[in-house]
């Protein structure tokens, strides 16, 4: 069965391992998720569950979106995600999902969405190394040339220039479990997670391992 929850990065810290050494973790306060939805083979051509994460008041969630979440009638929520699983049919709508669902040792995929930076230059963006920095150079970060003149008289897809960085969506493959604490929804990971401070993350099985 594979397994998916919904979560809210919460920062990093580091702890102390039974040997002494200082390991880096990430604080993802992990469900509690309500299965709001199923989909099998026979009614919508693959298997899944959609989640539900974050409580919200009835009066701020949206008409279509009640109506939906109302069938689980464990309340409303602001997040809602889906996660393929070849055995939908060992959910049930309106159960709950808390962080005991992952075990110490486990290795798993935390997607999340990148910090945004903005309008970028390629010195930032790209890594590029930019010209001297002295007198009279006239060249420091500018990108330079950027195609041919002739033919073919356009510049070709896929040139690293400035513009938008980060904000994406981005998945770090891997990480390894060394905290799980039912009590208090936390699940600690090793290593960093994308993000800032309460962004929204998704932690599921690993796609490769």
């Amino acid at each position: 069965m594979e397994r998916g929850l919904i979560g809210r990065k919460l920062g990093m810290t580091q702890i102390y391992w039974e040997d002494g050494s200082v390991i880096p973790v990430t604080a993802i306060e992990a469900g509690p998720c309500v299965v709001l939805q199923k989909k099998t083979d026979s009614t919508d051509g693959y298997g899944a569950v959609q989640l539900g994460f974050g409580r919200s008041a009835e009066k701020k969630t949206k008409a279509p979106v009640r109506g939906h979440q109302k069938k689980a009638d464990k309340g409303f929520f602001k997040i809602m995600r889906e996660f393929r699983t070849s055995e939908p049919e060992t959910y049930e709508v309106g159960q709950e999902l808390k962080a005991d669902l992952f075990n110490i040792g486990d290795f798993v995929d935390v997607v999340g969405t990148t910090k945004g930076r903005g309008f970028a230059g390629v010195v930032k963006r790209h890594h590029f190394k930019g010209g001297r920095a002295t007198h009279g150079s006239m060249f420091h970060r500018a990108p330079g040339s950027i195609g041919a003149s002739a033919y073919p008289s356009r510049v070709l897809k896929g040139k690293r220039l400035p513009g938008q960085m980060g904000n994406k969506r981005q998945t770090v493959q891997n990480l390894i479990i060394v905290s799980v604490r039912p009590e208090l929804n936390l699940i600690l990971v090793k290593g960093a997670v994308p993000g800032s401070i309460n962004g929204i993350v998704v932690i599921k099985d690993p796609v490769k391992l």
